[in-house]
C-alpha cells in the first residue's frame, strides 16, 4: 500500500521562504517523489531523529543532499508539529515552494491586472477539486480563487487528483469567495457564474478584460450571496436529455475557453 500523502502550510519561514506561498507534505513516498521532481523548489526536508537508516529514509536523504537541500532533524514530537500529521507521517517533512501561490491582497496589487480568474463556492469534494486545478493550470487560467472555508482544503486526495499541479497553480488564497468576489469586482473584474437555469452559452460569451467565472458546489451551486454579485450567468449546452454536468468537466470547459478567450 503506498505511504499517506499529507499537506500543511509550512510555519517556517526565511529568507528563502515566503509565508502563504508553499506546503509541506509528509510521507516517504510522496518525499522521494518530490525530491526526484526537479522542477520542484524543495526548501527543506524534516526528519524524525529516530527514524532507522538505510532503505528509503537513506534514498531521501542521498536525493536531498544531491540537491543541496537543507536537512533538518526533530524529535518526533516536533516534527508531528511540522507536519500536523504525526500518525500519518512516518518520520518525513518536505516543504515545497509553491511560487505561484498568493494572497488575494497581493494578486490586487499586481502592477497588471491578471483578464482570468477562477472561484470556486462550497466544491467540497477534493478530486474534483483537484482536477479542476490541473485544467486551470493546463488552460493557462491566471488565477484560482481558494477559499479557507467552504471547499476541500488543499491535502492529499487534492494533489493526488491534480497530478501534482498543486504545487505549480497559481492559487489566491482568501478568506471566503464572497468577500473576495466583491474585492475583486469593486477593482473592475465582471463577474460570471455557471447556473443550469440560465440562457447565455458558455461558448458564445465573449469575456471581458478582466473576469471572475464561478463554478458552485457539487449539490448546492453557488451561494446566494455569490450568485448576487453576478453580472452574466452562463450556462453549458446539453443535448440528449442530460441535465448537468460534473462539476469538473464544468471547470475543463470553463477554464479552456477562458484561457483561450483572446486579450
Amino acid at each position: 500500500m503506498d505511504s499517506p500523502i499529507g499537506v500543511n502550510m509550512p510555519e517556517q519561514s526565511n529568507a528563502a521562504w515566503h509565508p502563504g506561498r508553499g506546503l509541506t507534505i509528509y510521507g516517504r513516498k510522496p518525499a522521494l517523489a518530490s525530491l526526484e521532481d526537479t522542477s520542484l523548489t524543495i526548501h527543506c526536508l524534516h526528519l524524525a531523529d529516530s527514524n532507522r537508516a538505510g532503505g528509503i529514509i537513506a534514498q531521501i536523504i542521498s536525493e536531498a543532499e544531491r540537491r543541496g537541500i537543507t536537512i533538518r532533524y526533530h524529535d518526533r514530537q516536533a516534527l508531528s508539529r511540522i507536519s500536523k500529521n504525526g500518525k500519518q507521517d512516518q518520520g518525513v517533512a518536505l516543504d515545497v515552494v509553491c511560487p505561484n501561490f498568493m494572497s488575494l491582497e497581493a494578486f490586487m496589487d499586481l502592477p497588471e491586472k491578471p483578464r482570468t480568474v477562477l472561484a470556486l463556492d462550497g466544491v467540497t469534494n477534493p478530486q474534483n477539486v483537484g482536477m479542476i486545478i490541473r485544467s486551470a493550470v493546463a488552460a493557462g487560467v491566471d488565477g484560482l480563487l481558494y477559499p479557507k472555508r467552504g471547499i476541500a482544503s488543499l491535502g492529499p486526495l487534492v494533489i493526488k487528483a491534480s497530478a501534482g499541479n498543486v504545487f505549480r497553480a497559481p492559487i489566491i488564497r482568501c478568506d471566503a469567495t464572497a468577500a473576495a468576489v466583491t474585492a475583486l469586482k469593486a477593482k473592475g473584474y465582471q463577474v460570471a457564474t455557471l447556473e443550469a437555469s440560465a440562457t447565455t452559452s458558455l461558448f458564445e460569451f465573449k469575456a471581458a478584460d478582466n473576469l471572475v467565472c464561478v463554478l458552485g458546489g457539487e449539490s448546492e451551486g453557488i451561494g446566494r450571496e455569490v450568485a448576487a454579485l453576478a453580472d452574466t450567468r452562463l450556462t453549458i449546452p446539453m443535448a440528449n436529455g442530460v441535465e448537468s454536468l460534473n462539476v469538473a468537466v464544468t471547470g475543463a470547459l470553463v477554464s479552456f475557453h477562458l484561457g483561450q478567450t483572446p486579450d
